[in-house]
């Protein structure tokens, strides 16, 4: 018969060597578990100077020939999204950027790959752009799914009157419905849309700009989005 203190250990060995053997087959189990990958770079856009010579603020009308990635198409929207402007960059200080400040109501920019969709459901998947802010307008994020509904995300880039960077991750965001033709929001919050395959990756400035000088405005320069790549 075991003395009491021996059995006392016996019982704690025998939990300590039960415990060790569940907490590593935990260790096990999680070593299996597939690591989190950061989708590739799926587009980058940083534009470029048009040929012709630009106006006296600098700024050209932005248009394609403004987009240095061959493989993107740009498309404005808004009422009066064809007033965005392609400001040229100066030295390290100010990036090329489209600008809102001339806009007379809500505009939008939207770049579209000509062979791809992309998935943007990953939760590492992201939106990183160089945004400066004038006034209360900010940068929001809007993406145009396959079915061709637009959304617009709830975490805007914005308030600062420096260019900075910023990244956005949309499997984190909750949505609204885009009213792209006059770039308002409609409808309910939508939690979980399909991002697996979208179409279309842009800002929308929801306000309308307040022309040259400080007042109310959007900068965004450099675009990145990272994101799997889906055949059309």
């Amino acid at each position: 018969m075991l003395r009491p203190r021996a059995a006392g250990l016996l019982v704690v060995m025998t939990a300590t060597s039960s415990m060790a053997m569940g907490a590593t087959g935990a260790m096990a189990q999680e070593a299996r578990r597939p690591v989190p990958m950061r989708p590739p770079l799926f587009f980058g856009e940083s534009w470029k100077s048009l040929s012709t010579p630009p106006d006296d603020h600098n700024a050209w009308p932005a248009s394609q020939a403004g987009v240095s990635n061959p493989s993107l198409e740009l498309t404005l929207y808004g009422a009066s999204g064809k007033e965005i402007q392609l400001v040229a960059g100066r030295g390290n200080v100010v990036p090329h950027n489209l600008w809102t400040g001339t806009t007379t109501s809500p505009s939008a920019a939207a770049l579209r790959d000509r062979t791809n969709f992309v998935d943007l459901s990953a939760p590492l998947a992201k939106i990183r752009w160089v945004v400066r802010t004038s006034g209360f307008h900010q940068a929001w994020p809007i993406v145009r799914l396959a079915d061709g509904t637009w959304l617009v995300g709830d975490r805007p880039s914005g308030l600062q009157a420096d260019f900075n960077e910023h990244e956005i991750t949309p499997s984190d965001l909750r949505w609204l419905k885009l009213d792209i033709a006059r770039v308002v929001t409609v409808g309910t919050w939508i939690d979980h849309p399909d991002l697996t395959k979208v179409d279309s990756v842009g800002f929308a400035d929801l306000m309308p700009g307040s022309g040259h000088g400080a007042g109310g405005y959007i900068n965004v320069g450099r675009i990145e989005v990272y994101g799997s790549p889906v055949k059309r």
